[in-house]
């Protein structure tokens, strides 16, 4: 019923051209203003500078990054909540910043998680302004967009694709999905490890409360399981108790003939229908073989979706800290200092990372031709290395998390002592 009022409202705006149109009067009821839908206010990047000329744009946090999706994906989040009144901003730069902020991405396969709750009368910003900003978003942009997540989607964007249809391709409309709450954006990418505005979840609580659902029943482990187990237990469970998990073992060997000089290698995305498929054959100990894929990227996304995967990061918790105020260290240090926080891990984690880095160093090795140096391997794998302990990752930890793996990648030979 929705759906079809929405289309009959909208049909009197196919009468004129796009430029001249405006926002449907009839979703006035979407953006009704209220306490709740006021402007989420959060504290500046502790590393934003003052006088960075994005600074009024970056310090509201509307556009964040937020590590990877489930199919090794960056994921670049869009929270309407946080936009204050129009008056208040200055939308084009928000469009500049939004590109600059994708600019470091769009090489990449990326995602875009758009939080709509919060959007209102006040703050949405100008019909105009929609269709400059789409049209300025060209076929760079556009082209490695994987996914675009509308959460918690209303008539108004229902409105938008009707009104956007004769400029919208169908191969870009394919690429948008309506996610009705957060437990459904659980299939797509973890959500605790994501800044989600606060205003948006008690959104989502009410929501679920009101749509009654059952609560889901946590999954249990098969006995072959594979993805989100301890490195210790994996060990445990494997016939000759080797020390590199199973998974990972198998993808390098075939990425190591295959894909070192792949162009894209770790960064490309693969089909997201056979990475579930392969990561249901590991978990109920299904033999996989990579060469009947023939698709390196399929290997080398199941090789960084286990070290997502895992129930505590490869780094582990108890280096966080260390890591996200690592640039205090003096320069001359910092290899010495890597050195001696690497020795505290435990004994599998170190095994595990030493494995990685020898790995990644024949990529790098190879980026004249696979374009995968250590700066772009550590954008690709920081976030899939460490995270915090109950809290999502900020936008003002990756660069230190990228900082701190990048000179792991770049130095690991002095790192790790030769046996």
């Amino acid at each position: 019923m929705v759906a079809d009022d929405t289309s009959n409202a909208l049909g009197q705006l196919k009468l004129s051209p796009l430029d001249e149109k405006t926002w449907p009067a009839e979703c006035d009821n979407d953006l009704k203003t209220g306490k709740e839908c006021s402007p989420e206010i959060v504290d500046p990047p502790s590393d934003l500078k003052w006088d960075d000329p994005y600074y009024d744009i970056a310090r509201r946090q509307i556009v964040e990054v937020a590590g990877d999706d489930n199919f090794g994906r960056k994921v670049i989040v869009f929270s309407a909540c946080r936009m204050p009144p129009s008056y208040q901003l200055d939308h084009s730069l928000l469009l500049k910043y939004l590109k600059h902020t994708l600019d470091k991405y769009v090489e990449s396969d990326y995602s875009v998680v758009y939080f709509h709750y919060g959007l209102n009368s006040q703050n949405k910003p100008s019909f105009a302004w929609l269709v400059e900003a789409y049209k300025e978003f060209d076929r760079k942009y556009k082209k490695n967009i994987k996914a675009l997540y509308i959460v918690h989607p209303t008539r108004l964007i229902k409105a938008f694709l009707v009104v956007f249809k004769p400029i919208i391709s169908m191969k870009f409309g394919r690429k948008i999905l309506y996610v009705n709450h957060l437990g459904e954006l659980e299939q797509y990418l973890k959500c605790e490890r994501m800044v989600i505005p606060t205003c948006v979840k008690r959104f989502d609580e009410r929501f679920q409360s009101v749509q009654k659902s059952m609560p889901p029943v946590p999954a249990k482990n098969l006995p072959n399981q594979q993805f989100g187990i301890s490195l210790p237990e994996l060990r445990e469970k494997d016939p000759d108790h080797k020390v590199i998990p199973l998974v990972m073992e198998q993808t390098a060997i075939y990425i190591k003939r295959n894909g070192l000089n792949k162009e894209g290698i770790f960064r490309r995305s693969a089909n997201m229908y056979l990475v579930k498929e392969v990561l249901q054959k590991y978990n109920n100990g299904v033999p996989v073989d990579f060469k009947a894929y023939n698709d390196v990227h399929l290997a080398a996304v199941m090789f960084k979706t286990f070290l997502r995967e895992l129930p505590e990061p490869l780094l582990t918790y108890s280096l966080y800290n260390q890591v996200i105020s690592f640039g205090k260290v003096a320069e001359s240090k910092q290899i010495e200092t890597i050195a001696e926080m690497i020795q505290t891990l435990p004994q599998d984690n170190y095994a595990v990372l030493h494995y990685l880095v020898v790995l990644l160093g024949l990529i790098a090795d190879n980026s004249d031709l696979n374009k995968m140096t250590a700066s772009n391997l550590a954008l690709v794998f920081g976030p899939a290395l460490l995270w915090a302990k109950d809290s999502a990752i900020s936008l003002n930890a990756i660069n230190p998390i990228n900082h701190f793996t990048q000179l792991l990648f770049e130095n690991y030979t002095e790192i790790f002592p030769a046996k």
